[in-house]
């Protein structure tokens, strides 16, 4: 029989790994960080799959001068199959505990916030803006009962958010590390999904 997940379950500031069985190409072997988790639905971006551009190569495309040497090469990664053109920057929270500075912002508990708007690229290009940021292209989405769903059928595993993992593991080490956060290695999952 399979287990029960509660409806009143929120995964904001977790991660959701995939299990090997997960063979959807949008999140095979991806780690999802939840920006926002309600009954309505979820929102995250995957932190693991880099596209094929990095952060100076977007700025040019936007018109604007990048003067931050840590994020010249660094990628911009594929946030998910939703709104692929679309720009998020997921970065540490500019003023703890007050309002957001940028105009379209989701502040997340943990830390950290979610800007759509481009004045926080503005805030980049002149060398300001926040210290700590990760960008993406598009974003993961689930709809109302969808991700509990997918929780049902292991397709993922989840875990509180390691904001080290995020800004300071080399990319092709954030699934593995992810992992580790619950005691686990990937040698250790059966690509087969079974129900206690």
């Amino acid at each position: 029989m399979a287990q029960d997940i509660p409806s009143s379950i929120n995964l904001t500031h977790h991660f959701l790994i995939a299990m090997p069985g997960l063979e959807d190409e949008a999140f095979a072997k991806s780690v999802v960080y939840m920006c926002e988790h309600s009954e309505r639905g979820a929102l995250g971006l995957v932190i693991n799959k880099p596209g094929d551009i990095n952060v100076k190569e977007l700025f040019d495309k936007v018109d604007l001068p990048l003067r931050r040497d840590d994020l010249t090469l660094a990628p911009v990664f594929q946030g998910g199959p939703v709104q692929t053109e679309r720009g998020f920057v997921l970065h540490e929270s500019m003023l703890p505990g007050k309002e957001a500075i940028y105009a379209s912002t989701l502040s997340i508990p943990g830390g950290l916030e979610m800007t759509t708007s481009r004045d926080v690229l503005e805030a980049l290009s002149t060398g300001a803006g926040p210290r700590r940021v990760f960008v993406s292209l598009g974003y993961s989405a689930w709809g109302e009962g969808q991700l509990e769903s997918e929780l049902l059928d292991n397709s993922w595993l989840t875990v509180a958010a390691d904001l080290g993992v995020i800004f300071d593991t080399p990319v092709n080490e954030r699934y593995e590390k992810a992992l580790m956060l619950l005691g686990l290695q990937s040698w250790m999952l059966s690509p087969v999904a079974g129900h206690a």
